[in-house]
């Protein structure tokens, strides 16, 4: 019989991350208690077939803004892995209220609920663009932990999703320190990897556009991206470590869309790519050292795109 590592829960477990870091826990024989918005719904039958899921995965109905809904899937856990935020969306106007409210109330309810079951840490997943929207960092300067986006910068240049990471995540350190609850947050970049869900989410969406859409020219900007199976391991980490502490940038590649493209070319040349690129601004730098000396590694970015791709062929979303 498999020896049970504690039980934990996941907000937002049917999600492209949600899913990785539900997978990678049953397999590390944690109970796993995930939130999702209807656990009767087909579009969550991913989790149902994971290995270990039939007898260590516990689905609940739960809401971000009803606290009483997390309460009952956080009862009784030693951990939670907050994963769960509002993204914008196509079919909604994206404001500031629409999107930070959720995701600060949102989170301050996970961290209410955590601090009233007594659980031993909360892993809060929060994002890169809380770290480098910030144009007064120095020109050149390697962005670290350390360095916050500019929330007034935020609301001038109307990016309601990075304001509502960096409100977030700087709301829920501020509760930690207020209340002493052991939390540790995770700034992810762009994530890729394969799916485990079956709906498209934002990452996997940009990945299958640049594949298909053919554009006559397209910015080549600097991106940084991490591979979800990757960021669902140094989630786990800063979980598990007892020295892990404060906020974690996770980061793997840093690299221009040419370059990006022309690697998904070589492995991939059937597909209709960008015919040129536009020089923009220079790229900002982005380390997670702090991570790395954690213990953290990670996967090569040819892994990633290949393992990527092979997915959303399998899934129907690509010839």
């Amino acid at each position: 019989m498999a020896v049970e590592n504690g039980k934990v829960c996941v907000t937002g477990a049917g999600g492209f991350v949600g899913s990785w870091v539900v997978k990678l826990l049953l397999s590390k024989n944690y109970i796993v208690h995930g939130t999702v918005r209807e656990p009767r719904d087909d579009k969550y039958s991913h989790l149902k077939r994971l290995e270990k899921a039939s007898e260590n995965l516990k689905l609940f109905k739960a809401n971000l803004l009803d606290y009483d809904s997390l309460r009952a899937a956080i009862e009784g856990c030693d951990g939670v892995f907050h994963v769960a935020s509002p993204v914008p969306s196509p079919s909604v106007a994206n404001t500031e209220v629409a999107l930070t409210e959720p995701a600060v109330k949102g989170t301050l309810n996970v961290l209410k609920a955590s601090l009233e079951a007594k659980v031993k840490r909360v892993v809060f997943v929060s994002s890169v663009v809380a770290v480098a929207m910030n144009p007064t960092w120095p020109e050149g300067q390697v962005m670290d932990e350390t360095c916050w986006s500019d929330k007034e910068y935020c609301r001038k240049t109307e990016n309601w999703y990075p304001l509502s990471k960096t409100e977030a995540e700087s709301e829920a350190l501020q509760f930690a320190n207020r209340t002493g609850i052991d939390l540790v947050t995770v700034c992810p970049t762009l994530t890729f990897g394969p799916i485990l869900q079956s709906t498209v989410n934002g990452s996997t969406f940009k990945l299958i556009k640049l594949l298909k859409e053919g554009n006559d020219s397209l910015e080549n900007r600097a991106e940084t991206i991490v591979d979800v199976r990757d960021l669902a391991q140094a989630l786990l980490m800063a979980y598990e470590k007892p020295e892990a502490e404060g906020r974690y940038i996770c980061i793997s590649h840093n690299v221009k869309i040419v370059d990006l493209v022309e690697k998904l070319r070589h492995f991939y040349p059937n597909y209709n790519y960008p015919k040129s690129f536009v020089e923009v601004d220079k790229i900002k730098l982005v380390s997670s050292e702090k991570l790395q000396r954690l213990g953290w590694s990670f996967r090569t970015l040819d892994e990633t795109l290949i393992d990527s791709v092979e997915s959303y062929r399998e899934a129907g979303l690509l010839d």
